[in-house]
């Protein structure tokens, strides 16, 4: 009897467990007002998509890894100025991300009022693009398995790759 008990308290926990999880979906809804449209990571991975893409994260998220080819533009040193001087057409297309695509669109929302047209924050972010097993760089442009996770908390959202906090 004892044992009977035993088995359905770990299962009331587990199934307990796993409804009180919420989907990534459920977290950028919580998070982001969806002003500025999402691209999928095997959107952005296909061989014709001519971008530019902005990492919105902090400088030391940045040199431990970043999709190729990605600027860095930051988040809380964020400037605008800086930022669209490098950034010629407005009709460009242009892709920001984060770890999970939430300070990513603070950022393209900022481009999109100072008229870009064609911004894009990537769905998932950089957590996203690696558990779809794309390459990521680090501040050397060598690929690596390392991911800056942000935090604990944030990290669950990462399967694929290295966590790393620093």
């Amino acid at each position: 009897m004892k044992q009977q008990i035993s088995f359905l308290l770990i299962l009331f926990s587990v199934i307990q467990i796993s409804f009180s999880q919420e989907s990534l979906a459920e977290l950028l809804k919580k998070h982001n007002s969806k002003s500025v449209p999402y691209i999928s990571a095997e959107e952005l991975a296909m061989p014709n998509t001519q971008a530019i893409i902005l990492d919105a994260r902090e400088f030391q998220e940045y040199q431990v890894s970043h999709i190729k080819n990605a600027v860095f533009v930051g988040y809380n040193e964020f400037d605008l100025q800086q930022t669209t001087s490098q950034l010629n057409n407005k009709q460009q297309t242009i892709i920001v991300y984060c770890s999970l695509g939430i300070r990513s669109e603070d950022i393209a929302e900022k481009l999109s009022k100072a008229g870009y047209t064609n911004v894009f924050n990537l769905y998932g972010g950089i957590f996203e693009w690696k558990n779809k097993r794309f390459h990521v760089y680090d501040n050397e442009g060598n690929k690596t398995e390392n991911i800056h996770a942000f935090s604990p908390e944030w990290s669950k959202w990462l399967k694929n790759g290295k966590k790393v906090y620093n």
